[in-house]
């Protein structure tokens, strides 16, 4: 592996450090007191410290080592968290990332989160700087209470290469207290025969330190090989060391270490085992090249199929069934790898909520329900941005400050829900506030201003509701950080549509508004059923879809303008998708699909049968048209177009209500 290589996989591990950082952080401003997350605090900050100090910026490794200097009070509860101390952790958070992955000059504002760290837990604020390398044998006061352990350091041959530095591991040890260290020169092979690259020394140590074996073993936490280190507490009295007598010869390393150190227990090894066999970590762009290579598999599949029912051989056919089963397993192992709990990106906005509230003077809890629902890794990067602008306007503009929500009979802390749910092919996204609902009179009133709804025209509820959404349209009084120039929630309808997704709003004023995200479950391949509508080829999606009737075994008759078929007692309407498509005869098909709004009887032609379907984009001149969620190619290369089953039974309802008020 490459040092590109290596700096890479440390850039991706910093990342989710600093996530695991300020999750346990956010935990702990309600939990202050758990051990637990104090000491995942403590491992992120440690880690981050170390790794950083192999492959990071000098700055940036300095900069967490006062971090961890700082919270090491908290963990040995002399300091107690606060909301300060924890706003100022986030706030250190931060300027690593930036210290990470913005160039620029960050030295000031590192001192000055230093200072202010130092000034909170009670500590004088050193110096921000890189550290400089120090001697392999120096001397520290020990503490008063000191123990000796005797500590022996065998690194792989190879671990210079993977960024290990031995001399920053004495560094940690002489911060706990008095080091004596001595080379293990016994691997040193003749000159000859050395290589330059690797790692032939050894070290035993004789540390004298106040702290618990726990920190001592915190220290090598990066490094890995069988009996690398060995830890063992010295009975003897502790002894004074002179900084001129650790520097033993090579002679006295012979001696064997004793083999005393204590063992993870078994359970912990396995864990720890089965943590490295789950989790491994693949570029996005590695699983979209697989994920197309699948769907290119399942077309060429689907060929095969088709050839095999014409030639009607059964070798043949066998054969086709064969591979048809093992490319849909394929196509799920593909799949599931792209599927990422929502959880991911609703974590996200825990500190979004915290910073924008602190910044209004608001109190809002938020609550989350249905976390672990799954969606296409795809969908749910592109969806981050969207919600963050939706979260802000409902904390901005929705929910009241605490004197007018006691005024209104309400709790001074509001509410905002983001909750998530299966439906079918699709994830439905909620985000709710308790807040005082839209202002449709100022959102008319700001329209017409604009242009956008001419002087005297009332338009619905809901096309008012919508109104939100139009470009440059804010009904913010004023231009702030966080609102006010109507640029967001343009952003946020454009890119929901672009995801083949849809958003509603519901709002009842004075009690609060509900946005609805309904959005694919995936962008790559589903399960559907073609059906034939003329000399058109459909895909309906097959989660949808609940059973298929001939329409004369079924009794049809007219409602309001609009058909209804009696389905065991149950009337289902009727979307006669030749009139959707204007092509073809009346069909003799009912497909029933379940969506959104109910039952859905979808009348075709004719049923072909189950259909992998790979999804495929459509011209721009079609993209956005409703109902149309893609297209497919079919085993005999003809296209059929993938049909969005919940924006068809929209339009069935709308069908339905300009027929009952015409």
């Amino acid at each position: 592996m490459g040092g590109g290589d290596m700096l890479e996989v440390f850039l991706n591990e910093a990342r989710d450090l600093l996530e695991q950082l300020e999750a346990a952080l956010l935990d702990l401003e309600t939990r202050p007191t758990d051990r637990e997350l104090i000491n995942t605090t403590f491992r992120a900050l440690h880690t981050l410290k170390g790794s950083g100090g192999m492959f990071g910026p000098p700055a940036m490794a300095a900069f967490a080592h006062e971090l961890e200097n700082a919270f090491e009070k908290v963990r040995q509860d002399k300091v107690p968290v606060t909301p300060r101390l924890v706003s100022l952790l986030l706030q250190s958070a931060d300027q690593i990332r930036k210290l990470l992955f913005e160039p620029g000059d960050h030295s000031e504002a590192s001192r000055r989160l230093a200072a202010a760290l130092n000034e909170e837990v009670g500590t004088a604020a050193p110096a921000v700087a890189a550290p400089a390398a120090m001697p392999v044998a120096t001397a520290s006061a020990p503490a008063g209470d000191a123990k000796r352990w005797r500590i022996r350091l065998r690194l792989e041959p190879n671990a210079l290469q993977f960024g290990t530095n031995p001399v920053a591991l004495f560094d940690e040890l002489r911060d706990l207290g008095t080091l004596a260290v001595t080379a293990d020169l016994s691997r040193l092979p003749p000159l000859v025969e050395l290589a330059p690259t690797e790692l032939h020394l050894g070290w035993e140590m004789v540390l004298e330190t106040a702290a618990a074996r726990s920190q001592i073993e915190d220290v090598f936490i990066f490094v890995d090989g069988p009996d690398a280190v060995l830890i063992e507490a010295l009975d003897a009295a502790p002894a004074a060391v002179s900084p001129s007598a650790e520097v033993a010869p090579p002679a006295a390393a012979a001696a064997p270490l004793p083999q005393a150190a204590a063992p993870a227990p078994k359970g912990e090894e396995a864990r720890g085992e089965a943590r490295t066999e789950a989790h491994v970590r693949v570029s996005a762009s590695r699983l979209d090249l697989l994920l197309d290579q699948v769907g290119e598999l399942v077309i060429a599949q689907a060929r095969l199929t088709a050839l095999a029912r014409n030639r009607r051989d059964p070798v043949l056919s066998t054969v086709s069934e064969e591979i048809e089963r093992l490319s849909a397993d394929l196509r799920d192992s593909a799949m599931g790898m792209r599927m990422v709990p929502i959880e991911t990106l609703f974590g996200r906005y825990r500190r979004v909520v915290r910073d924008i509230s602190s910044d209004l003077g608001k109190e809002i809890d938020l609550v989350f329900t249905g976390e672990e629902t799954e969606l296409d890794k795809t969908v749910l990067d592109r969806l981050g941005d969207p919600m963050v602008h939706i979260i802000r306007n409902s904390l901005d503009h929705g929910i009241e400050s605490a004197e007018r929500r006691l005024a209104a009979g309400k709790p001074a802390r509001g509410h905002l829900r983001l909750g998530a749910r299966q439906a079918g092919t699709e994830v439905v996204i909620t985000i709710e506030d308790d807040g005082a609902g839209l202002n449709r009179a100022r959102i008319l009133e700001k329209a017409q201003a604009a242009g956008v709804v001419p002087e005297g025209v009332t338009p619905p509820d809901r096309e008012i509701d919508e109104l939100i959404f139009h470009p440059g349209l804010s009904t913010a009084a004023t231009v702030s950080n966080l609102s006010g120039r109507g640029v967001g929630m343009d952003v946020v309808r454009r890119t929901i549509t672009e995801l083949h997704g849809s958003i509603e709003i519901d709002t009842r004023p004075g009690e609060g508004t509900r946005f609805l995200l309904r959005l694919p479950l995936t962008l790559a391949i589903v399960d559907g059923l073609q059906v034939s509508v003329g000399e058109t080829q459909c895909i309906l999606p097959l989660t949808s879809v609940e059973e298929c009737v001939e329409l004369s075994a079924v009794e049809s008759r007219a409602s309001n303008g609009r058909n209804f078929v009696d389905i065991r007692g149950t009337l289902v309407p009727l979307l006669w998708m030749h009139e959707v498509f204007n092509e073809g005869e009346r069909g003799g098909v009912v497909v029933v699909v379940e969506s959104d709004t109910g039952k859905l009887g979808v009348v075709v032609n004719q049923v072909v049968g189950q259909h992998q379907t790979v999804i495929k984009p459509v011209s721009p001149l079609h993209a956005g048209t409703p109902g149309l969620a893609g297209a497919t190619i079919l085993g005999d290369g003809t296209v059929a177009l993938i049909l969005d089953v919940n924006p068809l039974a929209r339009h069935a309802v709308r069908q339905r209500a300009d027929a009952v008020a015409a």
